[in-house]
């Protein structure tokens, strides 16, 4: 059931080498701050934009809950996958083989359709995102009447899509150079806001006067909340290699540490900058203000650019957010696509099929075309998908799982019985919990 994992308790010959080539896991080296850096660049991303909106628009208790929730449930539930995937043999692989070593064949295919789905969700999510800035910033930027959503939409899915099929490799490779001058340009940002901070989100009133329909009280903000915790910290996907380079460079022995770290490192760097844009952007507007950017369904930079007079903000912001939308969607896309035709693959090999290349990219362009486009034109709340769609099915894989994992692959047992793994539970199920509250 668990494949070949007594293999992995047999490290010592491999280990008595290791302590005469490897670097010094205690010191700190020049790939660690590389893998530091990488990991901060992907933490960051576009689902940002969206995590001042929910810390504000439910008042005080959702600004003070993210603040204190946010670096624990990044740091604890990353660290539990990674533990999950560095005892693996098949971690090069990725979690996709992981999941086949623990738990068979079965299982990964299960998974593969888990992951599918959450990737696929956030592509969807960002075809909105990408039509409401087009939008919004030729109507309030350019003081053009607003282009029919369809036309728009259409137009924008067509665009990106042909951008990745002239030249996927080096699209994704110019959209990985985007990574450090977007967080730069957040904290840009962020210091451009501090001369319009107000004092309306720090007034006790504000604990519940900015509801939005969640319910009161700690519990029903914590359910609020952790949706878009998990998914605007999510970095999984980089786990996998990232644990594989550190068992590579260190041993097997060191490689818990190291990567602990590393990762220690990364998400101070992460949770500081993330934070200060948060707290920057929601200290600009008002709580009202905030519900309000909910309700047009725009990333905060967007209703920045509309609601704040600054000529540099209202032109720079919707044009940071369009270029970190537009990169986390193309990342995304790739996820995706590889994903889908890995499994229209797999399901044609099951039957005895062989199904050509061409018409396997052809099928996906179609759907992929189709399901943006609906998306984009039904404008669903961006949020919505969050809390019902993106940030569950990111936790059962970030959180669930890895814990799932230690409890019954003999392997992992020396992860049991820590604190921190009912912490990430707890927050795994809240955050699930959370998706079925908000379909009621």
């Amino acid at each position: 059931m668990y494949g070949n994992t007594a293999r992995k308790l047999d490290y010592q010959p491999e280990s008595t080498e290791v302590k005469k080539q490897y670097p010094d896991p205690k010191k700190w080296h020049k790939q660690d701050t590389t893998w530091a850096l990488s990991l901060f660049g992907t933490a960051i991303g576009a689902g940002v934009l969206f995590l001042p909106i929910n810390a504000g628009s439910g008042g005080l208790l959702s600004l003070l809950l993210i603040t204190i929730l946010a670096f624990p449930v990044m740091y604890f539930s990353h660290r539990a996958l990674a533990k999950m995937i560095y005892a693996s043999d098949s971690a090069e692989e990725g979690i996709t083989g992981t999941i086949r070593e623990y738990f068979g064949n079965k299982a990964s295919i299960v998974f593969n359709i888990v992951y599918f789905v959450s990737i696929y969700t956030i592509v969807l999510m960002y075809s909105v995102a990408l039509t409401n800035t087009a939008s919004s910033f030729i109507v309030n930027q350019l003081g053009m009447a607003e282009p029919p959503r369809a036309i728009l939409s259409l137009a924008l899915v067509l665009g990106l899509i042909a951008i990745l099929n002239f030249g996927q490799d080096i699209t994704v490779k110019v959209m990985s150079y985007l990574v450090y001058p977007f967080i730069a340009s957040l904290l840009f940002i962020a210091f451009m806001l501090i001369p319009q901070w107000n004092t309306s989100m720090l007034s006790l009133s504000s604990l519940s006067a900015a509801s939005t329909g969640t319910g009161t009280g700690i519990f029903a903000t914590i359910l609020m909340v952790l949706p878009i915790i998990v998914f605007s910290f999510n970095h999984s996907p980089i786990i996998s290699s990232f644990v594989v380079k550190q068992r590579q460079t260190y041993g097997i022995e060191a490689v818990d540490a190291k990567s602990n770290q590393i990762q220690k490192v990364c998400y101070i760097m992460t949770f500081g900058v993330v934070m200060f844009f948060v707290w920057s952007s929601v200290l600009s507007l008002t709580p009202n203000d905030l519900v309000m950017a909910k309700e047009q369904n725009l990333s905060i930079l967007s209703y920045l650019a509309n609601e704040l007079g600054s000529p540099l903000i209202t032109i720079a912001a919707p044009i940071i957010a369009f270029v970190a939308i537009t990169k986390s969607f193309l990342g995304h896309y790739v996820g995706a696509f590889e994903v889908m035709r890995d499994m229209v693959i797999a399901s044609g090999k099951s039957r005895g099929v062989t199904i050509k290349e061409k018409t396997i990219k052809t099928g996906i362009l179609v759907f992929v075309v189709l399901t943006c486009w609906f998306a984009a034109y039904k404008n669903p709340s961006i949020l919505g998908l969050i809390d019902s769609l993106s940030g569950p099915l990111v936790a059962a894989i970030l959180c669930v799982l890895p814990m799932y994992a230690i409890s019954k692959v003999p392997v992992l047992a020396k992860y049991k019985g820590k604190m921190s793994n009912v912490f990430v539970i707890i927050v795994g199920v809240l955050t699930i919990l959370a998706s079925i509250k908000s379909f009621f």
